[in-house]
């Protein structure tokens, strides 16, 4: 049984044409009245197939005539597709679905290309090879469909590193707002699919999915690889411009008599944290107060605020070790309560 097919109904009256299913039990179908009906797989018999190229018995075959080759026309379907309110949005996405979450490093995969639109698609995924590309799949997806693009195992993720999805969407017989054709270029971290938290919950599928936007509400997905040549040109660019590697995050100072004050939240000082633990975040820490204390260790009298947060105090403790026995002749205290609350010490050099 597939999508096009006339079925009828085997414990009630009635029946109608085949326009989707819902996962391995229930099939939708089209009713004269242009209802969809839910109907358990094994209540409905095909009395009517829409594959045109079934051989029927008893037909006899008429003799083969050599033609010019012609040009491939792409099968449309025989049905009218359900169109959903806010579909006219295209919204398409890559999915890959571990067929077995429960032995994640040993369970082969099936990636999908999700059409959450009341368009057709014509489409193509490839993988790149160098600088070519090989095609892993192309063909037509309906609307409001998952399609399976293909699957693989895990020794076939580092054939996948470079992926990429075009397309062109269109309606079918009807007319319709009309979409530029789409291709966008995905980087894959294939180390992702040894990760259980790599794969989440979604409105497509029954078990958890790594799940990619190809379209967002019309908008194609920003280009997330780089090229070797295109880095190497932005480098050459910002020659001689760049910033020193390690900068202790410090404000500007209001006034001469005013104190300088650096933050040391571990958000402040690197954009992202993830892999590192606690112990890790916290030697960064440690590491840019004693960068700004022998930056500023000459300069006597100078007042220096270390915002470091109330938290279970673990920084703070450190950086009062480090003044009691690196800094000695230091002198330190909270900071203004008013101003900084109970989260900053004040060290002044001496």
């Amino acid at each position: 049984m597939k999508i096009g097919d006339k079925v009828r109904f085997l414990s009630e009256v009635g029946g109608g044409i085949v326009t989707g299913f819902q996962g391995k039990d229930l099939v939708l179908v089209e009713d004269a009245d242009g209802f969809d009906i839910p109907m358990p797989l094994r209540e409905c018999v095909v009395i009517e197939t829409d594959d045109y190229n079934l051989k029927r018995k008893g037909s006899t075959a008429a003799p083969k005539v050599e033609t010019p080759a012609q040009p491939v026309k792409p099968e449309m379907p025989a049905y009218r597709p359900t169109e959903l309110r806010g579909g006219d949005q295209l919204n398409v996405y890559l999915a890959y679905v571990p067929e077995n979450i429960k032995t994640i490093s040993s369970t082969t995969f099936e990636a999908y290309l999700v059409n959450d639109t009341n368009y057709f698609l014509y489409y193509t995924y490839s993988s790149a090879e160098g600088k070519a590309w090989k095609t892993r799949s192309h063909g037509l997806v309906q609307p409001n469909t998952k399609f399976l693009l293909e699957e693989f195992s895990k020794e076939q993720l580092n054939d996948m590193e470079r992926v990429a999805v075009q397309f062109i969407a269109f309606k079918d017989g009807k007319s319709a707002l009309f979409k530029p054709a789409v291709s966008v270029e995905f980087r894959i971290d294939t180390v992702k699919f040894y990760k259980l938290h790599t794969f989440a919950d979604s409105d497509f599928f029954d078990q958890p999915a790594l799940i990619y936007d190809v379209v967002k509400n019309d908008v194609p997905a920003k280009q997330v690889f780089v090229s070797a040549e295109e880095l190497q040109t932005a480098l050459l660019e910002h020659k001689g411009t760049d910033k020193p590697r390690s900068q202790p995050l410090v404000k500007p100072v209001r006034d001469k008599m005013s104190p300088l004050e650096v933050d040391l939240h571990i958000d402040a000082l690197l954009d992202d944290t993830t892999g590192l633990g606690h112990k890790e975040m916290l030697d960064y820490q440690l590491s840019k107060f004693h960068e700004v204390m022998e930056t500023y260790g000459h300069e006597r009298e100078k007042k220096i605020v270390f915002i470091h947060g109330k938290g279970d105090g673990v920084l703070r403790k450190a950086l009062i070790e480090a003044l009691k026995h690196r800094y000695k002749t230091c002198r330190y205290q909270d900071a203004s309560f008013q101003e900084y609350g109970f989260g900053a010490t004040m060290v002044t050099i001496k």
